[in-house]
């Protein structure tokens, strides 16, 4: 083996290669660095004096599947300039790691292919040092994302676990990547984005969230410019949850064993769109004698197939006119539901039709949260909550395809 092969092969420059050993399946290459290429790693300076060596073994790219180690002993010199006694600096390798940079390097592209699992299989090394490199590659590129150029976002929260547990995710709406992560959900949870976004100095025009009421006062607060746009989804989706209350309520009082009969089983049928009911199952059928034997039930469905057309219109005014014309309907209809959810629009009433200046939602947040469940189930979960965190600051470059 030659020197410039250390180069070429390994990424190596500057040390000279003085022999191979062979032990227990591994190769070992012993290299040096020469005594007129020593600098003091404090100044830099060339006027240094030897004080011995520590001698240790880095892994390197494997070669044929056998795993190759290099054998360095570290010179440690003293600086006649500022008296500093240190070992030299490395070239190739951190002082503080196992192996080299080329190795790094390698590991790194594998795990966009393979499991890190798999990679320490591969590599013959332990699952978390293959772990510990993926996490320092993270953690270098996106823990700290920039948010100079931030214009709209959206805010929402999933679920990591059993037990309640939360993260708070911030989603740049423009780019597609999470920008911040936030520990549980509320408003505490975005106090970190708060001080960093305004150090950054982004001028957000527009905030896409539910209506929770914690993320509104977030947002007024830190944000008093930025436009708030109510998520469509989560509208129709609480919506949704006072409908399935209603059918609940009128299945309990129902007397008639008929009208029971009727209302069993047909939740998710108010629930689904119109155009989705299944025609072998008779569907259709089954929803449209629900509605006829409840009236109040009936109205509730059609207002809530009718509200999802807001979201559909042309430009705002007619949404506004349609908005208000709904919520007055809806608030002389003498069905409890209806009423509460009709004030429930009315004092959110700006945040939705903001829609029309900002057309945003949640929705790429949705599609986010769906690709860190994937991942999830991929890993089997994560132990290390801020390699979790870090691995969802990158998502947006992960790619999940079917293999076969």
């Amino acid at each position: 083996m030659s020197t410039s092969l250390l180069y070429h092969a390994f990424g190596i420059r500057g040390y000279t290669y003085v022999r191979t050993d062979y032990h227990h399946g591994q190769v070992f290459f012993t290299i040096r660095q020469n005594v007129d290429a020593l600098r003091c790693s404090a100044c830099g300076a060339r006027d240094v004096v030897s004080r011995g060596h520590t001698e240790r073994c880095f892994k390197t790219l494997p070669i044929g599947g056998k795993p190759v180690n290099l054998v360095f002993p570290i010179p440690r010199v003293g600086c006649v300039a500022c008296g500093v006694i240190r070992q030299v600096e490395l070239g190739f390798a951190d002082h503080r790691r196992s192996y080299n940079h080329a190795f790094e390097r390698y590991a790194l592209d594998l795990l966009h292919h393979m499991t890190i699992q798999d990679v320490a299989e591969h590599l013959n090394v332990g699952w978390d040092l293959v772990k510990d490199i993926q996490k320092r590659d993270l953690s270098r590129r996106f823990a700290r994302p920039k948010l100079k150029h931030l214009r709209q976002i959206a805010i929402d929260e999933i679920s990591i676990g059993k037990g309640h547990r939360y993260l708070t995710v911030v989603l740049d709406l423009q780019s597609g990547a999470a920008v911040f992560v936030g520990d549980g959900k509320g408003a505490e949870a975005l106090d970190p984005f708060w001080r960093r976004l305004q150090r950054s100095g982004a001028r957000i025009e527009a905030v896409a969230i539910d209506m929770s009421a914690a993320y509104i006062e977030a947002v007024s607060t830190h944000l008093p410019d930025a436009a708030i746009v109510f998520d469509h989804f989560h509208v129709i989706k609480l919506f949704n949850d006072k409908l399935s209350d209603l059918r609940r309520d009128l299945y309990r009082e129902a007397t008639d064993k008929l009208h029971k009969e009727v209302l069993k089983g047909t939740r998710w049928l108010l629930l689904k769109n119109p155009d989705n009911l299944n025609p072998d199952r008779k569907e259709r059928e089954r929803l449209q004698e629900a509605l006829r034997l409840n009236q109040p039930l009936a109205t509730a469905y059609y207002m809530k197939e009718e509200l999802r057309l807001l979201w559909s219109l042309t430009d705002k005014d007619k949404a506004e006119a349609f908005l208000a014309d709904w919520i007055n309907r809806a608030t002389v209809s003498g069905i409890r539901m209806l009423m509460k959810f009709a004030k429930t629009l009315a004092a959110h009433r700006t945040g939705i039709l903001a829609y029309y200046d900002y057309p945003i939602s949640t929705g790429p947040l949705e599609g986010t949260n769906n690709k860190i469940k994937t991942m999830k189930r991929q890993a089997y979960g994560f132990r290390d909550i801020e390699f979790f965190k870090l691995r969802i600051l990158a998502i947006h470059e992960t790619k999940y395809a079917l293999v076969g």
